[in-house]
């Protein structure tokens, strides 16, 4: 009978080799799986994530972001299940009525006694100014995708606000240049009388005239307005080869009709420089057919735009705009967030947040800047005429496409803090 070969373990042949305390334990299953990247330890307050959306639900904006942006927000919330590490998601959403001082108030009272965790959107600017200053104050995150006064990162930057799908900046950057470019170098600019507004007309402005261009004049209207007859007459007077429209939502859509009753358009050429899909749709192409118009987002570009946008339309009987498709990337950016670091604190969710690319249908290689702007190229479109157009909602042609650098300020033209460490 052979007697069998004794085999050493590693602990007698190193106190032989005199090794005592040179070889560790072989790391066990749990241990390697850590190595691989464990899952975080959870620690969501109160249990639950909520995250409130402030929009205007039944005015001039309802139709370009309101039930459409809350819906694509529920979207969003529908793909981790409701929940994210078992804890539930809350949506909460509040009609402001185009208000700031009942934007603030709203904000204050979720943060103080609803304990929300973030504020997902807040539609327009004046309010979503208000808005900010109260997350800034209450050090709680504020995502917009609705307003696109640029001060939001530039002058009135914080550290907890992240401005993520447009703003006006932008939007003058892609049609003031590409106008002046195409021979419109003589504007007036009808203006809502807010802070978006005013804040389109002055980088629109800037944009003309560093292109050589000229400003021969401008009119403010009130917000909400249906009687644009006055407007449109100081618009021809002007003679001006561009009738440079800063506004928004119901207010461009009326003055476009004011301005074809007016018989403006057969000399006079309109630039839409806040215009949606569904103004487009609402007009029809015979009206607004030749207009150029700026965009971060289009249904119809690519297989993944057209399939998110498809499910979206099945619930709301319409295609996303730019705003919609923001507010549910922005969502989905942040739940991401909670769920890679497993927590909803402000800090930990917002470095997660900008240290990490943003890859979706609503954006390639997307990144927050230091001051919250969300750095993506925009898009400069065309509206087809109604023989081009080959199927519902057919409405774009696409002209030109800026880099993210641009399309947005620089941080060389920057007032931000945030910017200047």
């Amino acid at each position: 009978m052979k007697t069998p070969l004794l085999r050493p373990s590693l602990k007698a042949l190193a106190l032989a080799l005199g090794l005592v305390g040179a070889i560790a334990p072989l790391p066990t299953a749990t241990a390697q799986s850590a190595a691989k990247g464990a899952a975080p330890q959870v620690k969501i307050s109160d249990g639950v994530i909520k995250i409130g959306l402030l929009h205007d639900m039944n005015s001039l904006y309802a139709d370009v972001a309101g039930p459409g942006s809350v819906e694509a927000v529920k979207m969003a919330v529908e793909e981790f299940g409701g929940k994210v590490h078992g804890m539930p998601i809350e949506i909460l959403v509040a009609d402001h009525q185009n208000k700031a001082d009942l934007a603030a108030a709203k904000a204050r009272e979720w943060f103080d006694s609803q304990k929300l965790d973030i504020l997902g959107d807040v539609g327009a600017s004046a309010t979503a100014l208000a808005a900010s200053e109260v997350g800034r104050q209450r050090h709680k995150l504020v995502l917009l995708s609705g307003p696109g006064a640029s001060r939001i990162t530039n002058e009135a930057c914080n550290a907890v606000t992240i401005h993520y799908a447009w703003d006006t900046y932008a939007l003058a950057q892609v049609v003031g240049r590409g106008v002046v470019k195409n021979g419109g170098d003589t504007w007036f600019f009808l203006t809502a009388d807010y802070a978006f507004g005013h804040a389109l007309e002055k980088d629109t402005g800037e944009v003309v005239k560093s292109e050589g261009g000229k400003i021969l004049g401008n009119v403010r209207h009130p917000l909400n307005t249906n009687d644009f007859s006055s407007f449109m007459l100081q618009a021809q007077s002007s003679k001006a080869k561009i009738i440079g429209l800063a506004n928004a939502g119901g207010d461009t859509i009326n003055a476009i009709k004011a301005a074809n009753e007016f018989g403006l358009t057969k000399n006079q050429k309109l630039a839409g420089l806040l215009m949606f899909d569904n103004d487009i749709h609402s007009l029809g192409l015979q009206v607004t057919q030749g207009m150029l118009m700026a965009s971060a987002f289009y249904w119809d570009m690519n297989d993944e735009t057209r399939k998110w946008s498809r499910r979206f339309f099945e619930r709301m009987k319409k295609m996303p705009n730019m705003l919609q498709a923001g507010v549910y990337s922005s969502t989905m950016h942040y739940l991401n967030a909670v769920k890679a670091t497993g927590t909803d604190d402000t800090d930990t969710v917002n470095k997660w947040m900008r240290a990490n690319p943003i890859n979706d249908m609503f954006v390639k290689n997307g990144r927050i800047r230091e001051d919250g702007r969300m750095m993506r190229e925009m898009y400069l479109f065309e509206v087809k005429a109604p023989s081009e157009s080959k199927y519902p909602w057919d409405y774009f042609k696409l002209r030109a496409t800026l880099p993210a650098d641009k399309s947005f300020r620089p941080v060389s033209e920057s007032v931000c803090p945030l910017l200047k460490k």
